[in-house]
């Protein structure tokens, strides 16, 4: 028996945009759980270990999309796309300084919303070829793709799944300077619509989770090298 592509849980307490995404994402074949504040969307995540969590930014009661996504990087490395009804800049920083791998903003498509979850899941669980991949290392970070591991100075770092993609694809290219534009094409993926500084939001999260083991610089005008 195909197993299918697994379960979402799905964090939204409005009824209707909860049953919208709900019935995009049976029909492609997964199981999917709603809930409908931060408290229950946590039970649910704890409960079914789900491939990947929609959370919406604005819940009711005390956990908040912000602090349920908080505590949910306190113990779990599950990729998350955020729901937000606030189209600043602000709430999209901080949804992705607080371990969201990606964000749709309200009212959204959710053929796109669709996208994006297949994206950041090939990304995730990338199917094996040609056997092992080799270990990348750049100064003191090891990147293991096929552990999706990543260690410094030795010790394991945990990020989240688009951070490791990051950080992979930088490895990729050492030494090379690559663009915004160029890092959204390879990680996101060129049908990505968002803004640029989504790349910087991530690097400054690589730079604090790895520290002076990262040999990340910054060329003005450019774009970022790793190595």
């Amino acid at each position: 028996m195909t197993e299918g592509p697994g379960t979402i849980v799905v964090v939204e307490d409005d009824p209707n945009i909860a049953d919208l995404v709900d019935m995009y994402l049976r029909r492609d074949g997964f199981r999917v759980v709603q809930a409908s504040s931060g408290e229950s969307g946590l039970e649910a995540v704890d409960r079914e270990h789900p491939r990947l969590v929609v959370v919406d930014i604005g819940l009711p009661k005390r956990m908040d999309g912000l602090e349920l996504c908080r505590t949910l990087r306190g113990t779990s490395d599950v990729p998350i796309v955020i729901l937000t009804a606030r189209d600043s800049e602000i709430d999209r920083v901080l949804g992705l300084e607080l371990g969201a791998d990606d964000y749709v903003t309200k009212p959204f498509s959710p053929r796109e919303l669709l996208a994006r979850i297949r994206a950041i899941l090939r990304r995730a669980d990338p199917p094996g070829r040609g056997g092992p991949k080799p270990v990348l290392k750049v100064g003191e970070v090891e990147v293991d793709v096929d552990r999706h591991e990543v260690r410094a100075g030795g010790a394991l770092v945990p990020l989240t799944a688009r951070e490791f993609d990051l950080l992979a694809f930088l490895a990729e290219n050492e030494g090379l300077v690559l663009s915004r534009r160029q890092l959204l094409d390879g990680v996101w993926g060129p049908d990505w619509v968002g803004d640029d500084r989504t790349v910087d939001v991530h690097v400054r999260q690589l730079r604090k989770k790895l520290g002076s083991a990262l040999a990340l610089s910054t060329v003005w005008g450019v774009g970022y090298r790793l190595g």
